[in-house]
């Protein structure tokens, strides 16, 4: 479904990522933790096309995506729900949830049945569906987060790309958030999460891997990533 092979990227002249190699099945759900300036959210944006790479390959469904612009992947079903959500502030609640679906409803993805998914994105997160004539950059930071993930799902996508979705949030809305990933890996939903709170990545994922400065340090299934004594002592010691 979706393979990273021997990725190096970065900014300027600084190479963030040295190497990384990463793969997600199709249905699976796939953590990638590690610390600040890891280089979680890098490798996310070289996925989703907004920065690319310098060496390395990207695969979506067994075509290379490696330099395609991110408009582009998202026509082949590749949505990113980024870190700090980035909604469009003037526009309604519903008008966000539309615009995920715009390749859909300009022909350049299939389009099925656009209300059905407004509805089951609304059902998702009710709190959406009471806010959605409102303007979106008057939601809370966690409805916020709430309608990004939303509207990554207007998509109908292959892969999601969750990057930091409980970031900023009250417990009760993180918990929230991670009941959500929950029922979409139920639907079959494909997704790859970059996530602060470790554990509870882990818990809801197949599998996991440990970036550590660009590179992948650990990599396995998700319940020996959660008993590794070395994994707990440097990432899951704040268990959520």
């Amino acid at each position: 479904m979706l393979r990273i092979d021997s990725i190096h990227a970065g900014y300027g002249t600084t190479e963030v990522l040295h190497g990384v190699s990463l793969e997600v099945a199709k249905g699976r759900v796939v953590s990638l933790i590690g610390s600040n300036g890891a280089g979680k959210t890098t490798t996310m944006r070289v996925i989703s096309g907004m920065l690319r790479a310098r060496a390395g390959i990207v695969m979506l469904n067994g075509q290379d995506i490696t330099q395609f612009e991110s408009f582009k992947v998202a026509r082949l079903g590749l949505a990113h729900s980024p870190e700090g959500r980035h909604v469009f502030p003037t526009l309604s609640v519903r008008d966000n949830l539309e615009l995920g679906a715009f390749a859909r409803f300009v022909g350049k993805r299939r389009k099925g049945d656009i209300k059905s998914d407004l509805e089951r994105a609304m059902d998702l997160f009710p709190i959406l569906r009471k806010r959605a004539t409102q303007q979106a950059g008057t939601l809370s930071g966690g409805e916020q987060q709430m309608l990004a993930m939303a509207r990554a799902i207007m998509l109908d996508p292959e892969v999601v790309l969750l990057d930091e979705p409980s970031m900023g949030l009250a417990p009760l809305l993180v918990d929230e958030v991670f009941r959500t990933i929950e029922r979409l890996k139920q639907d079959g939903v494909t997704m790859l999460v970059v996530e602060q709170f470790a554990a509870a990545a882990l818990q809801v994922s197949d599998y996991g891997y440990v970036l550590e400065n660009g590179k992948v340090a650990i990599e396995g299934p998700a319940v020996t990533l959660r008993d590794n004594k070395a994994v707990q002592a440097a990432y899951l010691g704040g268990m959520h």
